[in-house]
C-alpha cells in the first residue's frame, strides 16, 4: 500500500505541491509569526514555494497576510528571502 503524500497550496503561485517541497510559515496563538522548517509547530500555517518569484508575488498580493490572518513583520520576509538563496 502506497503512503499518501500530503499536498498543500502555495500562497504565491497557487499551485499545489508536496508538503515537504514547500516552506511553512506559522502564526502561533500569541500572534508570533515564524518560519517552521520542520512543519510541526502548532498554529495557523501558510505554505510558499522555495522560489523567489513566488515570494515576491505573495508579498505584492499580501496573500501570506491573508493566509495567516495577521500582519507579517518585515523580518519574516527577510528570513524567507535568505532561505531561498
Amino acid at each position: 500500500m502506497e503512503k499518501k503524500i500530503p499536498v498543500r497550496k502555495c500562497v504565491g503561485c497557487m499551485e499545489q505541491s508536496g508538503k515537504k517541497e514547500l516552506i511553512r510559515v506559522v502564526r502561533s496563538k500569541d500572534g508570533e509569526v515564524a518560519i517552521d522548517p520542520a512543519g510541526k509547530k502548532s498554529g495557523r500555517g501558510a505554505y510558499i514555494c522555495k522560489d523567489a518569484q513566488c515570494l515576491a508575488k505573495a508579498r505584492k498580493k499580501k496573500s501570506l497576510e491573508r493566509g495567516l490572518k495577521c500582519g507579517i513583520p518585515a523580518e519574516v520576509y527577510d528570513k524567507l528571502e535568505e532561505e531561498l538563496i
